[in-house]
C-alpha cells in the first residue's frame, strides 16, 4: 500500500480511485471532467512516472477522452465493466479496449445520485458484483442481469449512503457500517463484511472505494 500526499487547494485528491486506471502494468491516465478536479492529473501522473516501475509498470497513457477512471471503470477478472453518463464518457471506454486488450462492456448511468459507476456497482470477486438496478438504463440493466444472474441486489437504503462504494479482496469486503441489508447479504454469501463509519468521507460524496485505486501489476 501507498499513500498518495495531499496538496493544498485540491481537496478531492483524497478521491484517489479517480486519477488512472491500471490494469495488467498497463496505465491509463484520468482526465477530469470538471476544471475544478482538473489538476489532479497532474498529480497522478507524477506519482505512476515515479511509481511505476515498482508494480512492474509497462507505461503510462494520455487520455484523449474525459475519464474518472476507477470511478467509471470496474475491473473483473478478463472484463472491464464501465459507466458513462455523468462523468465518463463513452469514447474513453474504446482507449481502455485498446490500451489493456480486454472486453470493456459500456454502461449507462441515469440517476444523477450516482454519478460514477463505483457509487451503483461494486466488484466483489471475479465474477461476482453487487449493484443498484435503478441507478442504470434499460438496456444496461438488462447487460448486467444477463452477465451477472447471481449478482447481489443493492436496497435503495443502502444505495443512497454509498453502500456500495466498497473495496473487496474476494472475501473481506470493507463498506459503509450503515449499509445494513448489504452487510446481512454479503455474510449469507459467504462473504466477510467490514463495515466502518464513513461518514467524513460521506460528506464529501464519496466512500472507502473512491479513496482507492489498485494497481494491477
Amino acid at each position: 500500500m501507498d499513500l498518495l500526499e495531499p496538496v493544498a487547494g485540491l481537496p478531492d485528491l483524497v478521491f484517489a480511485a479517480n486519477g488512472a486506471t491500471v490494469v495488467d502494468g498497463r496505465t491509463l491516465l484520468a482526465r477530469f471532467a470538471t476544471p475544478q478536479r482538473s489538476a489532479e492529473a497532474a498529480v497522478h501522473r507524477a506519482w505512476h512516472e515515479r511509481s511505476g516501475v515498482l508494480y512492474g509498470g509497462r507505461g503510462l497513457a494520455d487520455p484523449v477522452a474525459v475519464n474518472e477512471a476507477e470511478g467509471d471503470f470496474a475491473v473483473l477478472g478478463s472484463v472491464v465493466l464501465a459507466g458513462h453518463g455523468f462523468r465518463t464518457s463513452v469514447a474513453a471506454h474504446a482507449e481502455l479496449a485498446a490500451l489493456t486488450g480486454r472486453e470493456v462492456v459500456s454502461l449507462e448511468l441515469v440517476d444523477p445520485r450516482f454519478y460514477h459507476l463505483d457509487t451503483a456497482l461494486s466488484v466483489l470477486a471475479d465474477e461476482t458484483i453487487a449493484y443498484y438496478p435503478p441507478a442504470f438504463s434499460a438496456d444496461a440493466l438488462a447487460t448486467l442481469q444477463r452477465l451477472y444472474p447471481d449478482a447481489l441486489i443493492a436496497t435503495e437504503a443502502d444505495a443512497v449512503v454509498l453502500g456500495l462504494n466498497a473495496v473487496s479482496d474476494g472475501y473481506h469486503v470493507i463498506l459503509s457500517e450503515r449499509a445494513t441489508d448489504m452487510i446481512a447479504q454479503l455474510r449469507e454469501r459467504g462473504f466477510a463484511p467490514i463495515g466502518i463509519d464513513l461518514s467524513e468521507l460521506f460528506k464529501g460524496g464519496g466512500s472507502v472505494k473512491c479513496c482507492t485505486l489498485e494497481i494491477r501489476a
